[in-house]
């Protein structure tokens, strides 16, 4: 989720369909907090390495989850969770011809009755990001990937946040059962990456 998100989507010419279909529910429904183009592609290519399942919290009007559905390979489970019932609704309408796809209805938590996962997206506000974090232990198969998104680029150890220690950042840097690093997608944006250990 980035704030202006949806706007970043002018020029769609070279865009996958997926995505496309899904900016154009975004503006219908004047949603403006889909991932930015710089982390759809990202999540594009990351979904092509998932063998079994990928998942998804904050599903919003579906940007993220048509990179994910754009990159990932046939018969590659993708399940998104989305608390917004209307939002709901509306994605499953639009990917309903869209097989191995489930949109759940509910908080971030209802992943996990899903996992565990070769991806998981931690998107949209706070969905299992922090208070209290997403257990990869349980949500990640053995040399899964981790990733989230929306920070700030890091520039400066420890990360800080609002002047107090981001532990909102550290949590995932110090989680004894991932390798996390962080990628930077634009000066203002940036996404951490986490593989879980084996």
């Amino acid at each position: 989720m980035s704030i202006s998100g949806t706007a970043s989507y002018a020029d769609r010419a070279a865009l996958p369909e997926p995505v496309v279909r899904a900016v154009e529910l975004a503006e219908r429904l004047g949603f403006a907090q889909s991932c930015r183009p710089e982390h759809g592609r990202l999540l594009q290519a990351l979904a092509g390495g998932a063998a079994g399942r990928i998942g998804e919290t904050g599903t919003g009007c579906g940007v993220g989850l048509g990179w994910l559905l754009a990159g990932r390979r046939p018969g590659v489970r993708v399940v998104s969770v989305e608390r917004e019932a209307e939002r709901v609704a509306a994605v499953r309408e639009l990917f309903a011809d869209v097989p191995d796809l489930e949109i759940v209805h509910g908080d971030w938590t209802a992943i996990a009755a899903h996992g565990p996962f070769d991806l998981l997206v931690l998107d949209g506000g706070g969905n299992g990001k922090q208070s209290p974090p997403a257990d990869p232990d349980l949500l990640l198969t053995a040399a899964g990937t981790l990733v989230v998104d929306d920070l700030t680029p890091l520039t400066a150890w420890p990360p800080t946040h609002q002047g107090r220690p981001d532990t909102g950042r550290t949590a995932w840097y110090d989680h004894p059962s991932l390798l996390t690093t962080e990628v930077r997608l634009a000066p203002d944006l940036a996404t951490l990456l986490a593989t879980r250990r084996p």
